[in-house]
């Protein structure tokens, strides 16, 4: 599937999408009889997305498999019994009232996939979803199914089991606090991944707000990957955040040299490629302009003075409605009819 994602997808996929990081997170809010079921010292991770393209923007998801505890699985073979685990970050400002149903949709599209890789099989694997919930606002929408039918409480009683049934763990970070993140058992990246997530966006003082956190910070930076890691963090915070620069690099440039560097070239970087993109758009608006510009003088030429409301009707047009109005002038009879 194609489609633009949000600026929160790399950070979320490079350090939750790193198994040992996910199962981390998994052991610190899975229930614990469910995580016990689960060998997450063998989690593995899936390629591909779920999301609808149109959804991309604010959702971001991964999919992993961890062998499952006994019995065998859809091939004969004991150890072959594995359930997948479904991890889905929601980036939008507002809680998605139907997430039930997405929900029900990529497990669908999970199971399809399965399916066609195993076209043998009877039986389906457990799928395991968790949403993760990172906006200002509280998780108020249903976390089951069921909720979303609307049904008054009689047929609902009546309905009973034949009721479509499907409930997904839902971790609010809205109402984590910062304590209680910091004592969540997890690695380190999925710490800071979390706390950003949480509390970057638009964030001024987000500078004084990370020198709490300069310990999981050195933690990230030890580890063989740390500087890879710490760029990915640095390139969301200046993507979402509104920190002064100089406030970032006071921070990180007291972690040590490397950093140091890290923080300058990125920075560089992501200012190069703003700029490009100021360009482009500058471009682009300067080859509308032109457009509109030929076009007045076409039809001023043909139909005499433009009334203003037309001039600004040609003026705030896109470049496909000044293609083909361009086209029509020469064959068209009146200004409306040019315009049409």
């Amino acid at each position: 599937m194609s489609g633009d994602s949000s600026p929160h997808d790399a950070v979320f996929r490079r350090m939750l999408g790193e198994p040992a990081n996910a199962a981390s997170q998994l052991r610190a809010v899975l229930p614990p009889e469910l995580a016990d079921q689960l060998d997450l010292a063998r989690l593995t991770r899936l390629p591909g997305s779920f999301v609808d393209a149109k959804l991309r923007w604010r959702h971001s998801d991964l999919l992993f498999t961890a062998p499952l505890a006994g019995g065998d699985g859809h091939s004969g073979d004991e150890r072959s019994r594995e359930a997948f685990i479904y991890v889905l970050v929601e980036h939008q400002s507002g809680t998605d009232k139907l997430m039930p149903l997405r929900i029900l949709r990529y497990m669908v599209r999970i199971w399809d996939a399965f399916l066609n890789e195993h076209p043998r099989a009877h039986r389906l694997p457990a799928v395991f979803p968790l949403v993760v919930h990172h906006n200002r606002q509280a998780w108020d929408a249903p976390t089951e199914l069921a909720d979303l039918l609307d049904l008054d409480p009689g047929t609902v009683k009546a309905a009973g089991e034949f009721l479509p049934r499907l409930r997904f763990l839902l971790d609010d970070l809205t109402v984590v606090d910062e304590a209680a993140l910091r004592a969540r058992p997890v690695t380190a990246p999925v710490r800071l991944t979390l706390l950003l997530l949480k509390i970057a966006a638009g964030n001024a003082g987000l500078a004084d707000d990370l020198r709490r956190w300069s310990d999981q910070l050195q933690v990230v930076l030890q580890r063989p990957s740390g500087i890879e890691d710490f760029v990915t963090m640095l390139t969301y915070i200046q993507q979402v955040g509104e920190v002064p620069a100089q406030e970032l690099y006071d921070l990180f440039a007291g972690l040590g040299p490397t950093v140091k560097e890290a923080f300058v070239t990125t920075a560089e970087q992501l200012r190069a490629e703003g700029e490009a993109r100021g360009e482009a758009r500058g471009e682009a608006r300067g080859e509308v302009r032109g457009r509109a510009e030929a076009l007045t003088q076409f039809l001023t030429h043909k139909f005499g003075p433009l009334p203003p409301d037309v001039h600004d009707r040609v003026h705030t047009a896109t470049v496909e409605q000044l293609e083909r109005w361009t086209g029509r002038v020469v064959t068209a009879r009146t200004l409306a009819e040019a315009l049409d």
